[in-house]
């Protein structure tokens, strides 16, 4: 078995290096504490009728690789509607927030006109290119070793709106298997490192934030950005990504940025 991105020890989640991110060689990539928070949610009961519909985390300082610690509880119940608080900590020290609102899943006998689009951009992830991000901080990281990335438009060297389909590598937690929400949200915090507009070597990038809205749970261990970033003089900017799965549209992901000439 691959060696999994955290590994359950009593109350607490022990990081591999596999969930290193590209700016600092003791801290996480935001994909790999969305996922594990999103994991924390979905066991939630009770859940088995409901499904996820948004996800919104809050970055409040960088997650070390060092053992984490997560709760999540239900704080608004209900047989339609339910919002889900969630919170990762480092030595007893908040490092991500996550808000969920899950909602009842029924057939409400949509007429045609109202249902969802449907279609997939062409190529699929069979046929994508498989292209890994440079070394950044050494040979394990998550943008490397942690998802595997194949893109349909654009790539890591160049700057502008991209499409890539991302999915684990390797386990989530222990001999797990990854579901197809905990790949979704950890392919959206991908969205401004696919369609950066400036280059990673002069700037600095941080996203505060992720928000991930979506229309239908979606399936299967592949999910597909289709980003854009924009970015202000002022050092503000976002990153917007259409999410896919191998059945098409699932949804919106949304980063906030803050940007800053490196020293």
């Amino acid at each position: 078995m691959s060696e999994p991105l955290f590994q359950a020890h009593g109350e607490s989640y022990v990081p591999s290096a596999h969930t290193r991110g590209p700016w600092d060689a003791q801290s996480q990539h935001g994909g790999a504490p969305a996922a594990l928070l999103a994991r924390e949610i979905e066991r939630l009961e009770p859940g088995a009728a409901m499904f996820v519909a948004r996800i919104t985390y809050e970055f409040l300082r960088a997650v070390p690789i060092e053992p984490l610690t997560v709760n999540a509880q239900v704080v608004r119940p209900g047989r339609r509607l339910q919002l889900v608080e969630a919170e990762l900590c480092a030595d007893g020290r908040p490092v991500v927030r996550a808000r969920a609102v899950r909602m009842r899943r029924a057939d409400v006998g949509l007429p045609q006109i109202a249902r969802a689009p449907t279609g997939l951009p062409d190529p699929g992830p069979q046929t994508a290119t498989p292209e890994p991000f440079p070394a950044d901080t050494g040979e394990e990281g998550f943008q490397r070793t942690g998802m595997e990335i194949r893109w349909s438009a654009g790539s890591h060297a160049e700057p502008g709106p991209a499409r890539a389909w991302f999915r684990f590598a390797r386990p989530l937690v222990g001999d797990e298997p990854v579901s197809a929400l905990q790949t979704t949200v950890a392919a959206a915090d991908f969205g401004n490192g696919i369609s950066r507009v400036l280059g990673f070597d002069s700037y600095l990038f941080v996203n505060t934030d992720l928000t991930v809205l979506l229309h239908r749970p979606p399936h299967g261990e592949w999910v597909m950005l289709d980003s854009v970033t924009v970015i202000d003089p002022i050092g503000v900017g976002a990153a917007r990504s259409d999410l896919y799965d191998i059945a098409g549209p699932v949804g919106l992901g949304a980063q906030t940025l803050f940007v800053e000439e490196r020293a």
